[in-house]
């Protein structure tokens, strides 16, 4: 069985890092690229957290520094938006695989989401992170999570039809914008990982939530989440 000897972990919400400042026996930090790197002991084992800032570029920069700080595994925790229709607002999704649809080479006759001349472009998450992670979820919020794969772009999804094309054509559970350049990272290093997110809305436009409310819910959700990882770690 693998041993997750330094677990890096990275939250895309401020008030989820303030969580983990509160419960992490902090040993030490380091900044580098404008990213603030915490490492300490949480339930016994060796983290490091840090914010990763919006987007894909972020993430796949925060990523490798973690990489290169000696983690090695990877949790991604944060928001986004349902494309599986029977996903509401507060469900979460643990990744099977993650894919860039924002990558469309089309024209060239390449598929949608497909890195030209890569063999791989849709990420697999490790399947015992992948397993942990699911329990821990649904220990803490029963019939509340799901497993499926996980879009990401640099776009802000807000149309029913956008959604219709990214369930439909992609087979996405969820759309965001870091995991999947988090994943290609982790990939060619071939450090596991596994990206977990809440659903803040239905990613068309249609849901009708306090957001700064629901940020701190989910910020506690997903600190709960790590929590509970890292005792079956």
């Amino acid at each position: 069985m693998t041993t997750y000897k330094k677990i890096g972990i990275i939250g895309a919400m401020v008030e989820e890092i303030d969580l983990l400042h509160k419960h992490v026996e902090k040993s030490g930090s380091f900044e580098k690229a404008g990213i603030t790197y915490v490492e300490g002991m949480l339930h016994g084992r060796q983290v490091v957290f840090c914010k990763s800032g919006v987007g894909k570029v972020n993430a796949a920069v925060c990523t490798q520094l973690l990489i290169d700080a000696g983690v090695n595994c990877v949790l991604f925790t944060g928001v986004a938006g349902a494309l599986e229709p029977s996903l509401n607002i507060g469900d979460i999704v643990v990744s099977t695989t993650c894919l860039q649809h924002d990558m469309d080479c089309t024209p060239l006759g390449f598929k949608r989401g497909e890195i030209p001349f890569q063999e791989v472009y849709e990420f697999t998450a490790d399947p015992r992170l992948v397993e942990i992670a699911s329990n821990a979820c649904e220990r803490l919020f029963p019939g509340r999570s799901t497993k499926g794969k996980v879009l990401s772009g640099d776009q802000f999804i807000a149309s029913r039809e956008a959604v219709r094309e990214l369930y439909e054509d992609l087979g996405g559970a969820c759309t965001e914008m870091e995991g999947a350049a988090l994943a290609q990272v982790c990939a060619m290093n071939g450090t596991p990982f596994v990206v977990i997110r809440s659903m803040s809305d239905k990613a068309d436009g249609s849901a009708h939530v306090n957001f700064a409310e629901f940020t701190v819910e989910a910020s506690i959700n997903s600190h709960q989440i790590i929590d509970e990882m890292l005792r079956h770690l």
